[in-house]
């Protein structure tokens, strides 16, 4: 298992945080490195999320979520939704919305869950983008267990 996990762990992607609300007022945040868009009519995108997770049932309740891509200099993000806490978003600077949209992230979308698919261990969660924001700078990358960093722009044999 390790090894296929490692398999796994040489395609790069990026990192998003994963928020909710339920309409009692629990809230739980959770990294994921699975969120991609699935279709751009009707807008729908998807992420995964463990069986096993402690927010699962929350998510599942919700109905509703926020995708927050990751910036460069929010590893310490990703790094507190990954760790489970009593309250994962003390301290966290947050946009004015019902959902929680982290502040700084490079893009959000506010979703609404269209259908949860079994996904072995994982749940399969599809969303339909209500609304979203874009931002600018460098994405929160991660490869091969740990965050990269994109190289800046060089010249190669004298092009660029």
């Amino acid at each position: 298992m390790r090894s296929l996990r490692e398999a796994f762990g040489q395609f790069a992607t990026g990192v998003a945080v994963i928020t909710t609300v339920t309409d009692d007022g629990e809230r739980a945040g959770v990294t994921v490195n699975s969120f991609t868009s699935v279709s751009l009519d009707p807008p729908l995108v998807l992420w995964c999320l463990s069986n096993r997770a402690p927010s699962a049932s929350i998510f599942l309740r919700a109905g509703r979520f926020a995708a927050n891509v990751l910036a460069a200099d929010q590893d310490h993000l990703s790094r507190r939704f990954a760790t489970p806490s009593a309250d994962k978003f003390a301290g966290v600077e947050l946009l004015g919305t019902p959902l929680p949209i982290l502040a700084g992230a490079l893009a959000s979308f506010v979703c609404r869950t269209e259908r949860v698919y079994d996904g072995g261990d994982h749940h399969i969660f599809v969303g339909e983008v209500e609304r979203y924001q874009r931002g600018a700078g460098e994405p929160l990358v991660f490869h091969s267990g740990r965050y990269r960093e994109f190289w800046p722009e060089v010249t190669v044999g004298g092009a660029a």
